[in-house]
């Protein structure tokens, strides 16, 4: 239970990193001051275009992934074999869009999931 919890802190943590803002800043901007004022690959594609968008959503998209697979692994080399790690992996993308959708960075105002 401890490996799950430690699970769901992590994803939560590696969920809340926010790619929209940190692209936004680099580009001179707090993109949650305009458009939709969400930090989102969305918003950021509207703002400041393709160039900036589609690199936010990849971040995004890999986040949630890097999330599932670690925990997958993770549960495969410490639970018993006998053990589904789906558990882990569900609990990892749940948490993981949690994160994306409340990032303890920003206050947790974040993205929409």
């Amino acid at each position: 239970m401890l490996t799950l919890a430690a699970i769901a802190i992590v994803s939560y943590l590696l969920g809340s990193i926010p790619a929209g803002y940190l692209v936004g800043r680099m580009a001179g901007i707090d993109i949650r001051k305009v458009g939709s004022g969400n930090i989102g690959a969305t918003n950021v594609t509207r703002v400041l275009g393709k160039r900036y968008g589609y690199p936010v959503f990849a971040v995004d998209f890999l986040k949630g992934l890097a999330a599932v697979i670690l925990s997958i692994l993770i549960a495969k080399h410490t639970q018993p074999s006998w053990f589904s790690p789906d558990l882990f992996g569900i609990t990892a993308a749940v948490s993981s869009v949690i994160g994306h959708s409340f990032p303890v960075w920003l206050r947790f105002k974040g993205g929409k999931g």
